[in-house]
């Protein structure tokens, strides 16, 4: 499984794609399944940026941490938790075992992620959930 912006989609909140060649050539001759989960959940692109409010995604998965928007502070908990389930229905059903994914990103870091505006040690909603049912998550920052 490989986050979607790192093979060229345009999903990103900015509607900008964050096209690896590092990614592209390591995956060449691998099946792959592309996954955004926060398009996947029906949020628009582009749309606002999203922080991790009060922990990581280990921390929303226990209730004590909120995805809010930066600006509005509107609240996408809900959204995030949604896309990061069918990312991980996905990935049963394609058999994954291995999910490359783009870090920093409240959904996909597995190293860092940005909590109340600073780039913190964590990892995102999605990347917890697929985690917490021992898929491997490596950082694209990571090849």
């Amino acid at each position: 499984m490989v986050s979607a912006c790192l093979l060229g989609e345009a999903c990103r909140y900015d509607g900008r794609s964050q096209r690896s060649e590092r990614v592209l050539a390591a995956l060449e001759g691998k099946a792959v399944v592309p996954i955004c989960p926060e398009v996947a959940s029906g949020l628009p692109i582009p749309r606002p940026p999203v922080d991790l409010r009060g922990g990581t995604g280990v921390d929303v998965w226990a209730g004590q941490a909120r995805a809010l928007e930066r600006e509005a502070r509107t609240d996408r908990t809900e959204d995030f938790q949604r896309g990061a389930r069918l990312a991980l229905e996905a990935a049963h059903r394609f058999d994954v075992t291995v999910a490359l994914l783009k870090e920093k990103s409240p959904s996909c870091g597995s190293q860092r992620v940005y909590e109340s505006g600073v780039l913190r040690p964590g990892e995102g909603i999605t990347t917890a959930l697929l985690r917490a049912e021992d898929i491997t998550v490596v950082s694209d920052e990571e090849l």
